[in-house]
């Protein structure tokens, strides 16, 4: 019997733009979920998603038998769950925290130990997929820790995740992520590449996109990205800002185990001179008007 069906013990930490919707797909599956953040606002709409919104972390996770974390870094992570006073120290013995944030290897190894300490069973289940498809289920999830404890929460992350694939007992699901999102940032650089070229060759936007679509590099990224840089929508999904955040995770990850990653380096300065110009906060396919600007092409026919 898996714990879902054993309790309704959930807590949700962390309530921003991935956390909500995964949080109120697990409550629509009939759970009562406690849930914080330390922003009001978030609180608010967490209550509005139906979810219980609690006064502190600590309260949330208080006699939970599953916490899941949501949370944007390393720093934020370690204040949340590593403090003296941190949520951790809250658990009782023998429940499972759930990790779904994309951090660096080294803290979550601190986490590991840690959880060791108390008894608690620790997850990495760092997910794959942006906000805009988290409220459809479509996200998938990579997890590693105790196996006896992944078959236990499975049917909790296949509420908001269409594929769940167990990794090993360790770090591999976070090594996993980087992974993936390495390819994810080498993607938009070789899409504004080849799309400024196709142009400079006398290709209409569209034409060229539509070339991409159809061809063999039509990745599921690819066909994802062609509808809003179709209309040159460069509204943020991942910004150019928490790509650069992974990429320095990524560098950091191959560095210590002695991979050369060129093409992280190269595109980690790329968004390094997005932000510098002002555009953190767009999103990560900026590459493309980037490239453009830097090949003397200026806006395209729509």
């Amino acid at each position: 019997m898996s714990i879902a069906a054993q309790t309704d013990g959930i807590a949700w930490i962390g309530i921003g733009k991935m956390g909500l919707p995964i949080a109120s797909r697990i409550a629509g599956d009939g759970h009562l979920v406690a849930a914080f953040d330390a922003s009001a606002e978030r609180l608010a709409m967490a209550r509005q998603s139906g979810l219980n919104p609690a006064a502190s972390a600590t309260e949330a996770v208080t006699g939970r038998s599953v916490v899941f974390t949501s949370l944007p870094d390393d720093a934020a992570l370690r204040s949340a769950v590593l403090a003296p006073q941190g949520l951790l120290g809250a658990m009782g013995p023998h429940s499972v925290l759930i990790e779904t944030s994309t951090v660096s290897v080294e803290v979550s190894a601190e986490l590991a130990a840690a959880a060791r300490k108390q008894k608690v069973d620790y997850l990495r289940a760092p997910v794959s997929g942006n906000a805009s498809v988290a409220h459809t289920g479509a996200l998938t999830c990579f997890v590693s820790g105790p196996r006896v404890a992944f078959e236990r929460v499975r049917p909790l992350l296949a509420t908001f995740s269409r594929a769940q694939t167990y990794l090993g007992e360790a770090e591999q699901a976070r090594f996993a992520k980087l992974a993936v999102n390495l390819m994810i940032a080498v993607t938009a650089g070789m899409m504004a590449e080849s799309l400024a070229l196709g142009r400079k060759g006398g290709i209409a936007w569209r034409d060229m996109l539509h070339v991409l679509e159809e061809s063999a590099v039509a990745s599921p990224m690819v066909k994802y990205k062609v509808l809003p840089l179709l209309t040159r929508n460069f509204e943020s999904t991942f910004s150019c800002r928490q790509m650069a955040k992974d990429l320095d995770l990524i560098l950091g990850a191959g560095h210590a185990a002695g991979v050369p990653l060129k093409l992280a380096a190269l595109l980690r300065e790329t968004y390094g001179s997005l932000i510098a110009r002002g555009e953190g906060e767009t999103d990560f396919s900026a590459t493309v008007p980037h490239l453009e600007l830097l090949s003397g092409l200026g806006e395209p026919e729509l």
